[in-house]
């Protein structure tokens, strides 16, 4: 990318004491983002940007994300009006993570309808029952309403 707003990864002393941005995309381009709600510190979702919606994200101030089943840009809530804000953005130490504080219009950032895709959780303490417990069990919206009887994105 030749205008790239990101600067090249030169030294270990840049990247992790410096003050110039240079994140490190793996393999296929993409970065990975842990998505939090601003107020509550609420884990929300995790998902990936590349260079292009790391810099649109810069730019507009809404979360943009690259989606790896749909190979596309996805500007969050553009379809379902559930936008997410972004308050702050953080990068670790070694700039190969993102960490987005976003304040969510309506509520939600699952689309599924939950308002964080994290809605299920795991027992721990062995390993004999597996079964996945609801800690929310109430959806924000209906996914059918929202996106029609399209087929849901996430590939299995």
């Amino acid at each position: 990318m030749a205008d790239s707003i990101f600067k090249p990864r030169v030294t270990i002393e840049q990247v992790e004491e410096g003050d110039e941005l240079a994140p490190k995309f793996d393999a296929n381009g993409l970065i990975p983002v842990v998505t939090t709600d601003f107020t509550s510190g609420e884990l929300l979702m995790h998902g990936y940007m590349n260079a292009e919606a790391l810099k649109r994200t810069i730019e507009l101030g809404e979360a943009v994300y690259y989606s790896r089943s749909r190979q596309a840009l996805w500007h969050k809530g553009a379809t379902s009006g559930l936008v997410q804000t972004v308050r702050e953005m953080r990068i670790d130490d070694d700039q190969d993570c993102v960490w987005v504080r976003v304040d969510v219009a309506g509520g939600a950032s699952c689309h599924v309808g939950y308002r964080s895709c994290f809605y299920r959780s795991l027992p721990v303490g062995g390993l004999g029952d597996l079964t996945l417990r609801y800690e929310e069990t109430e959806k924000v919206f209906d996914p059918k309403v929202i996106y029609g009887d399209a087929p849901n994105p996430t590939k299995l």
